[in-house]
């Protein structure tokens, strides 16, 4: 709520008028919390991690700019969501998610095997820099969308029952057939699609390595986006935010919220079958290190 609303309703309430520097002292108090929860140390083992960016406008120095919200969530081995972190940054440059990660890791994000984000090039850039050994998924829901914007009008409704075939393939061989498939039916009117395909294929499915029941889940960024709907859902109440430190405060409370909410909620998936396919991987690298 934007602190003039805030006003209102507690003269209503209350019967005591309260002014806008009072409700802002109060709403203050907030940031120690959010501090601690902002910088806590990561002590879990994350496996998947999804990474997305939103914009927001801040008042600064008199101006008013476009600043950058970066947000990470991860998914513990327990199964459960957490939100790991986010930062404000002036745009999503290479070097800036590169130090949102770099920020991650030193509280302790470690052993991250694959990360699902967008195709963003400063942000796949900094995913490959920052998590050497870890896979990246591209997420698919963006894809196709990248893909119909290269495909001519009169063939995206064909694109789109083929991007859903190939999406939902048992496993790599099947895929690989009908990726080959589609390069050959869409090479000639859609040239740029077939060819978007052919060389994002491998990040497009790379799912396909994991158990089926984790696939659904982990092939978008659905995940994070529905958290950044609910941002948006209190960000459009303030508009511009007075300064950053604002801006932290709000999207800091609304992710502890979120945070504590995932804790005590359903798992949101059951790693059993990715566990027990890690086991003899962890054992084999075990016994050659004692070798």
């Amino acid at each position: 709520m934007s602190t003039r609303k805030v006003t209102a309703i507690t003269e209503e309430l209350c019967g005591s008028s309260f002014s806008k520097s009072t409700v802002s002292a109060l709403c203050m108090a907030l940031d120690p919390a959010v501090t601690a929860f902002r910088y806590r140390p990561l002590e879990k083992r994350y496996p998947f991690v999804m990474v997305d960016a939103i914009y927001t406008k801040v008042r600064e120095n008199g101006r008013i700019r476009s600043k950058g919200l970066m947000i990470a969530i991860g998914i513990n081995e327990q199964g459960y969501r957490e939100v790991l972190g986010f930062c404000c940054a002036d745009s999503e440059t290479e070097a800036g998610w590169t130090a949102f990660f770099r920020e991650l890791k030193d509280r302790g994000l470690s052993q991250v095997e694959m990360v699902v984000s967008d195709s963003h090039k400063g942000l796949v850039q900094a995913v490959k820099q920052s998590f050497q050994g870890a896979t990246w998924q591209r997420c698919q829901t963006h894809f196709s969308r990248n893909m119909l914007d290269v495909c001519p009008k009169k063939l995206q409704s064909e694109m789109k029952a083929a991007l859903k075939s190939l999406y939902e393939a048992d496993d790599h061989d099947t895929a690989v057939i009908l990726r080959d498939n589609m390069i050959s039916r869409f090479q000639q009117e859609a040239p740029k699609a077939a060819d978007l395909l052919d060389e994002s294929f491998d990040d497009v499915l790379a799912v396909l390595n994991l158990p089926f029941s984790l696939r659904r889940r982990l092939r978008t960024t659905n995940g994070i986006e529905r958290l950044n709907e609910e941002i948006r859902r209190r960000e459009r109440v303030i508009r511009i935010f007075p300064n950053e430190e604002s801006l932290c405060r709000l999207v800091g409370a609304l992710l502890m919220e979120t945070h504590d909410a995932w804790q005590s909620g359903k798992v949101y998936l059951d790693l059993t079958a990715y566990l027990s396919q890690q086991e003899p991987v962890v054992n084999n690298m075990t016994q050659k290190s004692v070798a």
